[in-house]
């Protein structure tokens, strides 16, 4: 039973590790886009602007609510299905 729990504890470590750093990457490459974007629009006023930065800002406020934003929760649980299956087919076949 302990090797279960050092399992689950090393899995949400790992997890949650992995979680994070997808989430600065996904959100990166949105903020990269987002630059692109007012570049292409203000061609005039390329570069670090307090307009693009109010822009960029303004443009993430509901990135945590798009779809791209939730799957990254499917991080946390398609590991542990996948542990959970085998455990269940290993002592129980």
């Amino acid at each position: 039973m302990a090797a279960l729990f050092r399992l689950i504890l090393f899995l949400l470590i790992a997890e949650t590790a992995f979680y994070l750093l997808l989430r600065i990457y996904i959100r990166s490459l949105r903020t990269e886009r987002l630059e692109d974007i007012w570049d292409e629009r203000h061609p005039a006023m390329a570069g670090n602007t307090p307009a693009r930065r109010a822009f960029v800002r303004r443009s993430m406020i509901g990135f945590d609510k798009t779809l791209k934003s939730r799957l990254l929760l499917l991080v946390f649980i398609l590991p542990n299905l996948a542990v959970m299956g085998i455990i269940y087919w290993v002592n129980w076949q």
